[in-house]
């Protein structure tokens, strides 16, 4: 390097550390009191609470931070002191550990000088693990929707490049790009998701088209969707005429709306396709919302719309109540019913009632059916709310009585008996003198407990049938109370949220059914924990043995995923077996749920197994588009199921049963052909004679 080339590097360096660093005369050392070491003096605090370092990628952002705009915050330190107590000359950096690592960074690559005078803080009066622990727990990282704020700021005002905003800030272009596309969300999506009623994923999938007019329109119905289910509506050209939203809106709707459908005339198109996805869009809104206001008008404190049913929406839920009559109404009640009944038996055999008897039959069955009718209390009316979901079918799901977490009655728990029986005293015995209500010691206490849960044990083994009112108890304080806690029994019963593998499966009939099935129970359940044993075992038998089965099965976990589980699937298999599992009542091999998410070759040998192979030859030309579009009406058709839906046949009896039953088989054959037996015996299969009156002794 030639004399000139390194006084221009040298004159860098030094225009470099005097842009960045702050030089200042040497004095007394304060506390709090600024003062500037050389880089080469700044050591590693072994009061710093952050033992396992900083990621690489950190030093480089902070580096480039630095290198563009200096240390903004200076970094906190404590003189290096002797045995003597006297200052060694060196410093320890109590807060600020990155910082002087970026700084080591920047002059090992030569870009400031090794002895760059850095300005700090000192600090002798705080705790150093307490300043590092403030420093490291005390910062809230920047929210995304703020950083996009000022990256688009720079990128405007200063005219900075995705690349050039990303070296200063040490991040990469692509952050930069993905921040900025924020740009194109409408500014009440901004606020939403400031607000937190959407996450970022949901936010960045608005992004997706920069009209503002459909980003709100997708947000009124798609509020707690899946990021993915905002993307396609967002990017949706087309509505297929057999959509659920055309079945909800109705297709004459459509037209006389001023939409168009397209008809594709060499293919079956499923009644073809609506061209205008904003106008399908705001049917669906404009019907929804008419429903939700009925339904408001009801009483209930909130109503929503969703196209998709929020399960995991941690709401809690109140039932409606049977009413509670006047002693007055109760005794009017019981004599409308026994005059309907001897009217019913006075004239149950007359073809034609007179118009007086049916208009009086007519009368009693208003007025009983006016105030028998379950109804929700005014208090669950002013807190809770209802849901309007749009069902996979086409049909609106009302659900009503839903509370908010703020707006959930919290009850006090009940205090300790009053006599203090479960009081534990700390001492480990009890005192050999000492007043005889004295509490006993938490060890005795354990030990004559746990004699009793032995013997508890055995009688509830002696006891099978009180041993499934038990495990049904259990299992419905977990299903429907999330009060496992509140049975003895220590079972643990948990149920895999299904719709985490897929945004269809909540949409599919089976999963539909089951939860119908859970508001069915949960509508009969009691609200308070304490008291679900007297409803369980108030239950008839039947009824029993239902609430159990259905508990079972929402713990029923058959999703093959990346935890392996191989012996709880080879149980699934069996038990699909075992129950005649018929998932074509369930699934359908429609583009969206299978064809468009598998290869072309996987959709070939479907047409080819589940139609013919003809029809898979003709149809191997296709484009994967157009060859899922012409496949699905005939695999849908013939219901054909992908193998991991399919469910075994039955295993045929074992060879050895089989044999055995040959054998016995050709005994009854020998026995059959056998002449009359002689004086009195009776041939047997082996030839040995067996006495008559032997046999029939047996």
């Amino acid at each position: 390097m030639s004399a000139s080339s390194q006084a221009a590097k040298e004159t860098a360096q030094d225009v470099v550390a005097a842009k960045f660093f702050i030089i200042t005369d040497g004095g007394a050392v304060r506390s709090g009191e600024e003062r500037v070491y050389p880089l080469s003096k700044l050591k590693a605090s072994p009061d710093n609470v952050r033992k396992g370092g900083h990621k690489p990628a950190v030093i480089e952002a902070r580096a480039a931070s630095i290198l563009a705009k200096g240390i903004i915050q200076p970094p906190v330190v404590r003189p290096e002191r002797g045995e003597d107590g006297s200052e060694t000359g060196y410093a320890l950096v109590t807060a600020g550990e990155g910082r002087r690592l970026a700084l080591r960074l920047l002059a090992k690559r030569k870009l400031i000088p090794r002895g760059a005078l850095v300005r700090c803080l000192v600090d002798e009066t705080n705790d150093a693990v307490e300043i590092s622990l403030d420093e490291n727990i005390g910062r809230e990282p920047l929210a995304p929707a703020d950083e996009f704020g000022a990256f688009k700021d720079l990128s405007e005002r200063q005219g900075w490049g995705a690349e050039a905003i990303g070296a200063r800030f040490g991040v990469t272009a692509a952050v930069v790009r993905e921040r900025l596309r924020l740009s194109a969300v409408a500014p009440a999506l901004i606020k939403a998701y400031r607000e937190e009623q959407l996450t970022l994923d949901q936010l960045m999938a608005f992004a997706a088209t920069e009209d503002h007019a459909r980003q709100l329109q997708v947000f009124e119905t798609h509020r707690d969707a899946h990021p993915s289910s905002i993307r396609r509506a967002m990017t949706e050209t087309t509505v297929m005429a057999d959509d659920r939203r055309v079945h909800f809106i109705g297709l004459e709707a459509y037209l006389a709306a001023g939409g168009v459908v397209v008809r594709d005339l060499f293919a079956d198109d499923r009644g073809g396709y609506l061209s205008n996805v904003a106008l399908v869009d705001r049917l669906v809104d404009e019907k929804l919302s008419a429903i939700v206001d009925e339904v408001a008008a009801e009483g209930w404190k909130w109503c929503e719309k969703h196209l998709q049913y929020p399960h995991g929406h941690g709401l809690t839920r109140v039932w409606p109540k049977a009413p509670e009559f006047t002693a007055e109404r109760a005794t009017q009640r019981e004599a409308l019913r026994a005059e309907y009944g001897d009217l019913s038996e006075t004239w149950g055999g007359v073809e034609d009632l007179p118009a007086e008897v049916e208009a009086r039959l007519t009368a009693i069955e208003e007025d009983l059916a006016r105030d028998a009718r379950e109804a929700y209390a005014p208090d669950d009316l002013a807190r809770a709310g209802a849901l309007v979901v749009l069902s996979y079918d086409g049909v609106v799901r009302i659900d009503r009585g839903f509370v908010r977490p703020e707006d959930v009655i919290l009850t006090p728990k009940e205090e300790d008996d009053e006599d203090g029986e479960d009081r534990a005293a700390p001492a480990a015995e009890e005192e050999a003198d000492g007043p005889a209500n004295a509490p006993l010691s938490a060890k005795l206490i354990a030990e004559l407990t746990a004699h009793r849960t032995a013997g508890l044990r055995l009688a509830l083994a002696n006891d099978p049938d009180l041993a499934l009112v038990c495990l049904t108890h259990a299992l419905a304080l977990t299903t429907f109370q999330h009060a496992p806690w509140a049975s003895c029994l220590d079972i643990k019963a948990s149920s895999a949220f299904l719709p985490d593998h897929g945004e269809g499966v909540k949409t599919s009939p089976a999963y539909e059914a089951l939860e119908s099935r859970y508001d069915q129970w949960a509508r009969q359940m009691p609200e308070k924990d304490d008291e679900v044993w007297a409803f369980v075992v108030g239950l008839d038998t039947d009824s029993r043995a239902s609430l159990l089965a259905f508990c079972v099965a929402r713990t029923l976990d058959a999703v093959r995923s990346f935890s392996g589980r191989r012996a709880g699937l080879s149980h699934a298999e069996t038990l699909a077996t075992a129950t005649a599992l018929d998932m074509t009542a369930f699934w359908k091999p429609t583009a969206e749920r299978y064809l468009s998410r598998v290869t072309k070759g996987h959709v070939l040998a479907a047409v080819a197994e589940g139609v013919s192979a003809d029809t898979a030859q003709r149809l191997s030309g296709l484009k994967k588009g157009d060859l899922v579009t012409a496949a699905e009406p005939d695999l849908v058709r013939v219901s054909w199921l992908p193998p991991l839906l399919r469910t075994k046949a039955p295993v045929r009896e074992s060879q050895d049963e089989a044999d055995d039953q040959a054998e016995v088989a050709a005994v009854e054959t020998a026995v059959a052909s056998d002449p009359p037996a002689q004086n009195g015996e009776v041939a047997s299969p082996d030839d040995h004679p067996v006495q008559a009156d032997s046999l029939a002794a047996e």
